[in-house]
């Protein structure tokens, strides 16, 4: 008989927008959420009760350094997985982490040790703070498809395998900035709702930016989140790719009252975290992944609109010319680098 280790044991540490609610089983909504967990013995397995919507569904972790992958059975009862561990050494550390985003989510039952094995003591989490706000490239949607580079999304790698969020641009860049990082990002997602691709094309960002859980179809449906259990002091919006999509249209561009309308609702969502985190920083962006050259200048206006020295434009060096499938790892990667080096010019003073 092995060691059981409780969700709630004070060992593990927790990062990203989860619900701790039911303390004897968090619930993983978002792409990026992990927990970490330091521990003895030459044993590990995880328990966790999964509800996939669709896609092949697989959790992503790091074991003493090693990346690994645990896949997911479509069953709704719970599921012990084990995670080899193949290094002999005094303390272990593990990150569990969630690749993919409302494709599924899934419930930490808890940790199997060897027997003997108990949960050790981790460093804390890093002071500096980053949340982002974003769509399928920042949740790293069909990433891992290496041989994919600047080109369309192969088919047969948009059942969900290809997807990490390990090395979507924001995780990496928080990673580059020693930082600790909420995101929140879906694929398909637009600004407004009704517009855009996620759950059919009727929830947009509007809708989500403050909720806990985002998913409708979950056992609690959606619930709204504490803005004051995480404030960051760097806040990346990265929204806009897909909002050209209205209905079964595409390629509609903001023009005329379409365009007021989405800068105004912007703006408010801007302004309504501004409010939240009085001093925080607030950059606007979109990615490589091509999209027409108007998203830029809308990003722009609202920047200026806003008169902040807290809101900051940045353009990517290859901004909606890089590619024209999703961003694989080595484009996040560009992008991640990019973005670290614009955030380290604004001077550690944003960090305090």
């Amino acid at each position: 008989m092995g060691t059981w280790i409780s969700p709630a044991d004070p060992a593990l540490q927790y990062m990203g927008r989860i619900d701790r609610s039911q303390g004897a089983s968090p619930a993983f909504y978002y792409a990026g959420s992990q927990v970490r967990l330091g521990f003895t013995g030459d044993r590990l397995a995880v328990r966790v009760q999964n509800t996939r919507f669709y896609n092949r569904i697989q959790l992503g972790y790091w074991l003493d350094g090693a990346e690994g992958v645990l896949d997911l059975s479509d069953t709704p009862e719970p599921q012990l997985l084990e995670i080899p561990v193949t290094r002999c050494r005094p303390l272990h550390r593990l990150i569990l982490f969630k690749r993919q985003d409302a494709t599924h989510y899934f419930r930490l039952l808890g940790f199997e040790l060897a027997e003997g094995g108990c949960a050790c003591k981790l460093p804390p989490l890093p002071q500096r703070r980053i949340e982002c706000y974003g769509d399928s490239v920042s949740a790293g949607a069909v990433c891992e498809a290496y041989e994919a580079v600047g080109q369309t999304d192969p088919p047969a790698k948009c059942d969900g395998t290809a997807d990490n969020a390990w090395y979507a641009f924001p995780m990496q860049t928080a990673r580059l900035l020693g930082a600790q990082i909420h995101n929140i990002a879906q694929g398909g997602i637009a600004l407004l709702d009704h517009t855009g691709y996620y759950h059919g094309g009727q929830i947009g960002m509007e809708s989500v930016y403050n909720k806990l859980c985002y998913i409708p179809e979950t056992d609690t449906g959606v619930t709204d989140w504490d803005f004051a259990a995480y404030t960051p002091q760097v806040v990346i919006l990265a929204f806009g790719q897909n909002d050209h999509h209205i209905g079964q249209q595409d390629n509609i561009l903001l023009t005329g009252q379409r365009r007021i309308a989405w800068k105004n609702r912007y703006l408010e969502l801007l302004g309504d975290l501004m409010d939240k985190y009085p001093r925080a920083v607030f950059i606007l962006t979109l990615t490589v992944l091509q999209h027409d050259a108007d998203f830029e200048r809308v990003l722009d206006e609202i920047q200026e609109t806003a008169g902040s020295d807290r809101v900051l434009r940045y353009r990517f060096r290859r901004t909606g010319t890089g590619t024209p499938g999703h961003p694989r790892v080595p484009e996040q990667s560009e992008m991640a680098s990019e973005l670290t080096q614009f955030i380290l010019s604004l001077g550690d003073q944003i960090w305090v």
